[in-house]
């Protein structure tokens, strides 16, 4: 707004770059431009003070589909007054020469001028249009036909507004049908989060599957393996079992023929030591055949005293020497060899 300083009689206007101000002083213009500044006598000026600066205007309507479903239409116009004497000529935008402010209130008249005007070019555009095709394509439709409509607009163009730009925010339906056109989405979402969870699962027991399947293939090769393990052992104890008893086998061997060869040696020498004892023998009794008998019971007696134990006294009888007296008798070498001992009267023996 443009700064209206007071002075007795006078008042000081000060504008702004964005502000055009249009001074009539007496029907005639005596300033008319932006970023002005200047006297004027308050009781013979009117002041007109039209913004040249663009302007968003936000739009809010409701309309209703071919289908019969209310919609809510959320936009956004750009404009801008491009004639300001054009636009003072047709609106009020008079200044109150003592405040600075508008006495009416120009720009919400510019404001329902374009909302009506953008209102009216939609509501024809959603009356034959589906709800389901205005949600999913009605954005870039409704935004064409309000730029176009405003742009087209004769009485914007007398009125010295152009038209910049316009932006649809949102178009949505009643919050019920929102609701129940969200479910099959919500619906196909979830199912294709339970349909990507089920796979996952279906993937980890898949994997579980593989992984137990390799622990049982690990397992059965091991046993397999320990197995051949057990079987070679076995075959290793065979094999050492079989060298040690045929190593016993031949030590036995070796040892039998190594005591069959001692006992074959003993039994030899034996007999040789039994033939030549048995040779003696047989030279010894061929000797003692043609001794007399008295010879071979003298040399009985002295081989029988030579083997027995010591004898400190022997007591003969007559009873027992008479025989062997009787005997010696007839061999006078034998008397002779026993006269000493049967001089005794006692007939006992000193040994």
């Amino acid at each position: 707004m443009a700064h209206i300083t007071s002075y007795p009689l006078l008042r000081h206007l000060r504008g702004t770059s964005t502000q055009h101000v249009r001074h009539l002083r007496d029907g005639k213009v005596a300033h008319d431009g932006t970023g002005l500044s200047f006297f004027f006598r308050p009781l013979s000026a009117v002041i007109s003070e039209v913004p040249v600066d663009d302007r968003e205007l936000p739009l809010l309507f409701h309309a209703r589909t071919a289908d019969f479903q209310d919609l809510t239409v959320q936009a956004s116009v750009t404009f801008r007054v491009t004639d300001p004497a054009t636009a003072c000529a047709r609106i009020d935008f008079s200044l109150d020469p003592d405040t600075g402010r508008w006495r009416g209130t120009p720009l919400e008249q510019v404001g329902g001028l374009l909302t009506e005007t953008a209102q009216q070019q939609v509501l024809g555009l959603i009356a034959r249009s589906p709800l389901a095709g205005l949600l999913a394509e009605g954005v870039e439709q409704v935004r064409d036909r309000i730029l176009h409509g405003l742009t087209d607009d004769t009485r914007l163009a007398e009125t010295g507004i152009a038209i910049i730009g316009a932006r649809v925010i949102a178009i949505r339906p009643e919050p019920e049908v929102e609701k129940a056109l969200r479910t099959p989405a919500r619906e196909q979402i979830q199912a294709d989060a339970d349909r990507a969870t089920y796979e996952r699962r279906a993937l980890a027991v898949q994997l579980e599957r593989s992984i137990a399947e390799n622990e049982l293939k690990n397992q059965i090769e091991l046993a397999r393996q320990e197995q051949q393990l057990i079987g070679q052992r076995g075959t290793n104890a065979r094999n050492q079992a079989t060298e040690a008893a045929a190593a016993k086998e031949i030590e036995t061997h070796a040892q039998a023929a190594r005591e069959q060869l001692l006992a074959d040696a003993a039994a030899h020498r034996t007999r040789v030591l039994g033939e030549a004892q048995a040779a003696g023998e047989t030279a010894r009794v061929a000797a003692y055949r043609e001794l007399p008998q008295a010879t071979l019971l003298a040399l009985a007696a002295k081989d029988l005293a030579m083997n027995l134990p010591q004898i400190g006294s022997l007591v003969l009888t007559p009873d027992l020497l008479a025989p062997l007296l009787a005997k010696l008798g007839a061999g006078a070498g034998t008397a002779s060899a026993l006269g000493t001992g049967a001089g005794r009267p006692d007939g006992e023996i000193q040994a």
